[in-house]
């Protein structure tokens, strides 16, 4: 079996392999779009980088299960978690087709229900997080930790909204109070982004519901990298924590118990 070093750095190489891809095809203008039953935008190079790092997983570990975005979202929930691959070919696609740079590949891998590997590859940005359980989290091979916040007055706050706008005021309460309390907001469109953000200072808490593959990888990194992870919510019996994406907490540790009764308090009030 290959070590968990062996399979970081085999996808770390998977991962740039497709930003190349995704470079590509932005300098190219090659790409089609289109928007999905639930109104979110997928274009045919979320596919064909899906496509290819399906490929190179199966070269290298036939057998493992894969669960991704564009080829088998009906799976999320009911994933065999034994040996796992969570993959999001585009995380931010609406930044990729508006040609903003928030743009993500991110690769994670799960075993027996923990997520063990996180990659989180930025083309645009130039920067490839990663991390293994246990052997901490890296940007660019160099060494990341959390940010020592340990007030909400200092925190700066990421998040996200659904694609389905009437989704959005329930959120507002949340928002309002995290505007209220906190630094400030920044909305960046790409939640592994976001969760990486949070492993290397630059945001102090980060919170949102998203799908599986927007957040196992950058769970891993940022758990990696010292903050503190969690859910708002309770954890359905019998789905692994690190794969449930609903009610996201992500925080620097000084910070984390403030920021989730913070958020708690606003849903309530």
């Amino acid at each position: 079996m290959p070590t968990l070093q062996e399979r970081l750095s085999l996808a770390i190489s998977i991962a740039e392999e497709a930003g190349e891809l995704i470079r590509q095809a932005r300098s190219d203008q090659s790409f089609s779009q289109r928007l999905k039953a639930d109104d979110e935008l997928v274009t045919d190079v979320d596919v064909a980088v899906d496509e290819l790092i399906r490929q190179r997983l199966n070269a290298h570990f036939p057998g493992e299960a894969h669960l991704s975005e564009e080829l088998s979202p009906e799976r999320a929930l009911d994933a065999d978690t034994s040996q796992l691959w969570v993959v999001d070919p585009i995380d931010g696609t609406v930044n990729f087709a508006q040609g903003l740079r928030h743009v993500a590949v991110s690769i994670g891998w799960m075993e027996d229900g923990i997520a063990k590997i996180g990659v989180v590859h930025a083309p645009f940005l130039q920067e490839t997080f990663s991390a293994a359980e246990g052997l901490g989290a890296y940007c660019n091979q160099k060494s990341i930790a959390a940010s020592n916040v340990a007030t909400l007055g200092e925190t700066l706050v990421g998040t996200g909204f659904p694609y389905q706008k009437e989704a959005r005021q329930q959120l507002m309460p949340r928002l309002g109070a995290v505007l209220a309390k906190c630094r400030d907001v920044r909305r960046n469109g790409a939640a592994a982004l976001d969760l990486c953000d949070v492993a290397c200072g630059r945001l102090g808490a980060y919170y949102e519901t998203v799908s599986p593959w927007d957040f196992v990888a950058g769970w891993v990194i940022a758990r990696e990298a010292g903050a503190s992870v969690g859910h708002l919510s309770t954890v359905p019996e019998g789905v692994p924590a690190d794969l449930y994406p609903k009610e996201l907490l992500v925080t620097a540790p000084g910070v984390y118990e403030a920021m989730r009764q913070l958020l708690l308090d606003a849903e309530q009030s």
